[in-house]
């Protein structure tokens, strides 16, 4: 049993028995970096006074009492004492340490833990160090740290604590600093908070540092904070927070800021990676480096090979889709861009189709340097995901992606050859003459495709059965939409009087599900066998009938590798139980979709008396507006059927796989593709193993950028332009936009936040986080963009801004504000609304 090591000693992979934070102090102490000289108490250490199944059984409360109250063995007191005494010069008190934690679940590539366990500055003494340590174990099972480990899916049974004992800096200034940019995503700026005394105020939150970022070779931005606080060591241990005056001064010369970059490049290339990196600077300008772990919050890069300037457009997203895809439905996605990109651009070898982060990316970039393609990929976007279009147009000023094509030719020739291959205009024509008769030919589209799919493998009917099918069907709803556009160039109208044409449209295929399930639950409330079946968890016959027609319909339906309602009816339970709630008439889905289509012939007839001799043809235009507009959704209903289909003889090969004994399950065929499904190459589970680690890791993430750069900036979080007059202002600290009611918390215990809520703080330390779970965004008067607070703020996914002065003052609980966390804006939007029935404030 190892009990303690000294930090000469300890390399990258020994994480099980020194936690992250030594793993990473000992690698950067071997690589020559100046690191302050330490050693760790292992893990061994804790489990002989610690039992993690047992304390995992209990309360925190209970097991951090138990750590307490558990006396330190002699053999690892002893082993203690010495490691310190070889710090310092043999007499006196003692040398000055920190004593920090250092858990095997820290510093991981998908959760920081940054500030969950507990920091014990300028301890000094055998018997004080000793009882830091204890305390450090204790803070394993503080609330917020279960709560972490518990937001991030990692096991409290498998944690275990090292403690680090690290040689005490005393900084003239100190901070941290990021070698990526943790707002933006920019690999290539480094950004530094830095303020005197030690680093505590800055990663804290307890004090608004200066901020620097680095791009290249520049300074690019200098933002000084006041720097009013400052934490300096006490003789004969501990700390003491003063209150200073505002300075206005820079702490770090240009010179030391350009130094801290240089350090900060070579930490990165030796891990390979961005890093969050804690330093200090003692009182005679020494340079020391305290802490490094991965940023964890940066979305992974797409390979670049030719090592240009790309930008990538995330599709899943697009798609509603925040989740990871799964391995088996990212297959399926490679067959679908092959037959796409053959049939757009004639090159099924393309590298437009991106995988990046278990989602799909397209790369844009030729699109964005395209003057057709520029607008019309965003005119689709604007009505598809208007928020991508503005991300996209954001772009067309960067001289990276400017223009290089600007003639229309090219395009054009396209369009008409692809107009001439699927009878584009021939379908158009016959839409507008018959109506009627174009939608028969479409739903027998459906058909169509199943039978013939099941004379192909699974990856030809992908490739021949999805793409070349959508020319088919999307001139004959495009006809509906070019009609309602046409009559809004002749006839004057009023905002939304277009939409109102829209409203109850029928042949609308998702509407004709919705009403089904309305339609569904109506017959089980009115029929009591069934609906004492469904109130007692059975099935009854009905909800089969159902899903025989709509079962192969799902949440994230686009990903092949999730179950259908016909595996798993959970979804569409939930859903009957909630329309079994509804009393009365009022917003019964039937009532809703008979007023929706009344309202529209209602407006069909104002535009066409407002359109006067030309009343004829409003009517004509319109009336095909309603028959065709709504087979917009019958284009994805036909994948989804497909897919459907596909599901089912993918699960087929899944059940031969286990009865063969090469998986477990035979759901865990979709975490592998078409060819490793086929290949007889003998044990598969630790594939799937490996894919379901990342997958989970994925599902975890709580930010998914629209479009991504291929130096990792995140175009939408980019700062653009100042705050409007009246706004208050900060340091931005986590990416995103969210409005909502504003709740001004001074104190995290007992407070009550409710889901959505905008916490309002004068600061945070970890013990804050816990809140951030349903919390929707957060300003904080105090801090940087590097404090604990900013950092789990970027974790969770929550829109920060922090270092807003008066915050606490100026907003009150119950204000609607908007909180811009890319440009540190923060806008009030409402007065306050009573809010005495959401619980008191803190």
């Amino acid at each position: 049993m190892t009990l303690t090591i000294g930090f000469k000693s300890i390399d990258g992979t020994m994480l099980t028995t020194v936690g992250g934070k030594a793993a990473n102090l000992g690698e950067l102490t071997r690589a020559g970096f100046p690191v302050p000289q330490g050693f760790c108490v292992t893990t061994d250490a804790y489990r002989a006074v610690a039992r993690a199944g047992e304390l995992a059984s209990t309360t925190p409360e209970n097991a951090r009492r138990t750590l307490l109250e558990t006396a330190v063995p002699q053999e690892i007191r002893d082993a203690i004492v010495a490691e310190y005494r070889e710090l310092g010069d043999g007499g006196g008190l003692g040398v000055p340490v920190a004593v920090r934690s250092s858990a095997t679940a820290e510093d991981l590539p998908f959760a920081s833990f940054a500030g969950q366990q507990d920091t014990f500055l300028n301890v000094v003494g055998e018997d004080e160090v000793v009882d830091a340590v204890r305390r450090c174990w204790a803070s394993l099972w503080t609330d917020r740290a279960v709560s972490y480990r518990d937001t991030n899916g990692i096991d409290h049974t498998a944690t275990y604590l090292a403690v680090v004992v690290q040689r005490m800096v005393q900084s003239a200034v100190s901070g941290v600093m990021f070698t990526a940019n943790p707002v933006t995503g920019t690999r290539d700026q480094i950004v530094i908070d830095a303020s005197p005394g030690l680093g505590e105020a800055v990663v804290s939150g307890a004090v608004n540092p200066d901020h620097f970022v680095v791009d290249g070779s520049e300074i690019a931005e200098k933002r000084l904070g006041d720097k009013k606080l400052v934490v300096r060591s006490l003789p004969g241990g501990g700390t003491e927070h003063v209150e200073v005056g505002e300075s206005g001064d820079q702490c770090l010369t240009d010179g030391q800021i350009h130094g801290l970059a240089v350090l900060g490049r070579k930490v990165q290339r030796h891990y390979g990676s961005p890093q969050d990196i804690e330093w200090a600077i003692d009182d005679d300008g020494e340079l020391h480096l305290t802490q490094a772990r991965p940023i964890t919050t940066l979305f992974p890069l797409p390979d670049n090979p030719d090592g240009n300037a790309h930008a990538y457009f995330c599709f899943s997203l697009a798609q509603g889709l925040e989740r990871p895809i799964t391995p088996m439905g990212r297959a399926a996605f490679r067959e679908i861009s092959k037959s796409a990109l053959e049939i757009v651009i004639g090159d099924p070898k393309s590298k437009s189709y991106v995988e990046n982060g278990e989602r799909i990316f397209f790369d844009v970039t030729k699109v964005l340097q395209s003057k057709v393609g520029r607008e019309f990929v965003t005119r689709l976007l604007g009505v598809m995901e208007a928020r991508s279009s503005e991300v996209l147009r954001g772009l067309f000023d960067d001289p990276r992606f400017a223009i290089r094509n600007s003639s229309p030719t090219p395009a054009l020739k396209r369009v008409l050859r692809l107009a001439r291959r699927f009878h584009v205009p021939v379908t158009a024509m016959k839409a507008l003459a018959n109506p009627e008769k174009a939608v028969r030919d479409a739903l027998r589209l459906e058909r169509e495709i199943l039978e013939k799919s099941a004379t192909l493998s699974i990856e030809q009917a992908l490739q021949q059965c999805v793409v070349p099918v959508l020319p088919r069907l999307a001139p004959t709803a495009l006809v509906g939409f070019a009609m309602l556009g046409l009559v809004g160039k002749i006839v004057r109208t009023g905002p939304g009087e277009l939409q109102t044409v829209l409203r109850g449209l029928p042949n609308n295929i998702t509407t004709e599900m919705d009403m089904a399930m309305w339609d569904l639950a109506q017959e089980i409330r009115h029929d009591p066998v069934a609906l004492r079946q469904f109130q007692n968890g059975e099935r009854p016959a009905v909800l089969d009938r159902f899903l025989a027609r709509w079962g192969h319909r799902a949440v994230a339906e686009i990903d092949l590798g999730l179950p259908r309602w016909s595996d798993d009816p959970a979804h569409v339970i939930g859903v009957i139980k909630n329309f079994l709630r509804l009393e009365g008439d009022q917003g019964h889905p039937d009532a809703v979709f008979a007023r929706g289509a009344a309202e529209a012939d209602a407006m069909i007839d104002t535009l066409a008396r407002r359109a006067r001799g030309r009343g004829w043809f409003v009517r004509f235009a319109l009336r095909r507006t309603r028959m065709l507009a709504g087979l917009r959704e019958y284009p994805k209903y036909l994948i989804i059927t497909l897919f459907g289909a596909l599901r089912k003889r993918v699960a087929g090969v899944g059940a031969e796989l286990v009865a063969a004994g090469q998986l477990d399950v035979a759901d865990d065929v979709f975490f592998l593709n078409f060819e490793e499904m086929r290949s007889p190459q003998g044990d598969l589970r630790p594939i799937v193993a490996g894919r379901r680690e990342v997958y989970g890791r994925e599902m975890r993430r709580r930010h998914i950028p629209r479009v991504l750069l291929s130096d990792g900036t995140e175009p939408e979080a980019v700062h653009h332009g100042a705050p409007a007059e009246g706004d208050l202002v900060g340091t931005p600290a986590s990416a995103g936009i969210i409005t909502g009611i504003a709740r001004v918390v001074m104190d995290p215990v007992g407070a009550h936040l409710e889901p959505g809520e905008i916490l309002v703080a004068p600061s945070t330390d970890p013990g804050w986080t816990p809140l951030f779970l349903t919390a929707g965004g957060l300003v904080m008067e105090m801090g940087g963009a590097n404090s604990h607070g900013a950092v789990v703020a970027r974790e969770y996914g929550i829109p920060a801004v922090v270092g807003v002065r008066e915050a606490v003052t100026r907003i009150r609980t119950g204000e609607r504000i908007t909180v811009d966390g890319s440009t540190g804006a923060v806008t009030t939007l409402e007065s306050p609304v009573e809010l005495s029935e959401r619980g008191p404030d803190a």
